[in-house]
């Protein structure tokens, strides 16, 4: 029997728009905690701009609504093809590795992976990049993916040269990318094997792969895409997509200034 309880439903005091923005202006400041960031910055300095922020409990409650709206606008926030691209992942950790038997908050979706720094619990975050700096595709995956396999998802609809380091090399995969989509995969090979002749042009394009790893060093240190106070999946992605989105906004990025 359904409950006749009465239950009220006041309208949200903030707009989908305005939670957005609060959450990217976040990741776009200095403060490494989102309830000092909120509770100083919001509720103290912007109290003209947001005449009508709640608490900070109901705020947070608020946040996984705003999941699917800031996949859409990531996704308009990409930049175009150029021609040169390069792709790479990192590491995104939820969690000391020795509490990774207490964690149960990303229970069944984290895995246990290891990167050439060392062992960690969470996630890999898969992006690609221009030579500008702009960011064209990303996709998470668990911590123990292989770099290799969302590959072929992240590079539909590009065109060119694609750069990658080691963990990338794959007969199989570059003839199938290049036979089907165009695109031709340079992956820098292991010390175990021969070195394929290349154009001049493509191998100092190939040193120049440090800046994807600029990239991922700033949305780390500068964007906070990585720490260990998730308390949900949902709080967890939207943290991600804000970091992604305060870094397409951010106006200088790393690039190679080829033109």
């Amino acid at each position: 029997m359904a409950s006749k309880q009465k239950r009220r439903r006041r309208p949200r005091s903030l707009s989908l728009s305005e939670i957005m923005t609060i959450l990217i202006a976040f990741h776009q400041s200095h403060y490494r905690n989102f309830k000092y960031f909120y509770l100083l910055m919001m509720r103290h300095y912007w109290q003209k701009a947001f005449p009508k922020a709640v608490s900070y409990q109901r705020f947070v409650a608020w946040m996984p609504s705003s999941l699917v709206p800031l996949c859409a606008y990531l996704c308009d926030c990409y930049g175009d093809c150029t021609g040169i691209s390069f792709i790479d992942a990192t590491s995104i950790k939820v969690c000391h590795n020795r509490r990774i038997s207490q964690h149960r908050v990303f229970e069944g979706h984290a895995a246990r992976g290891k990167t050439s720094v060392g062992w960690f619990f969470g996630f890999k975050l898969h992006l690609i990049i221009n030579d500008r700096g702009e960011l064209l595709n990303v996709k998470i995956t668990p911590g123990n993916t292989d770099d290799r396999k969302p590959v072929v998802e992240l590079l539909k609809g590009l065109s060119g040269k694609v750069f990658a380091d080691k963990g990338y090399v794959s007969q199989a995969l570059a003839q199938y990318l290049q036979e089907e989509y165009d695109v031709r995969l340079l992956a820098k090979p292991r010390r175990n094997m021969k070195n394929h002749r290349m154009l001049w042009r493509d191998k100092v394009l190939a040193r120049k792969r440090a800046l994807i790893e600029t990239v991922i060093d700033q949305l780390k240190n500068i964007s906070q895409i990585e720490h260990s106070r998730h308390r949900s999946p949902a709080n967890f992605c939207v943290n991600l997509l804000c970091c992604l989105i305060a870094y397409c906004h951010q106006p200088k990025k790393p690039s190679l200034k080829l033109d």
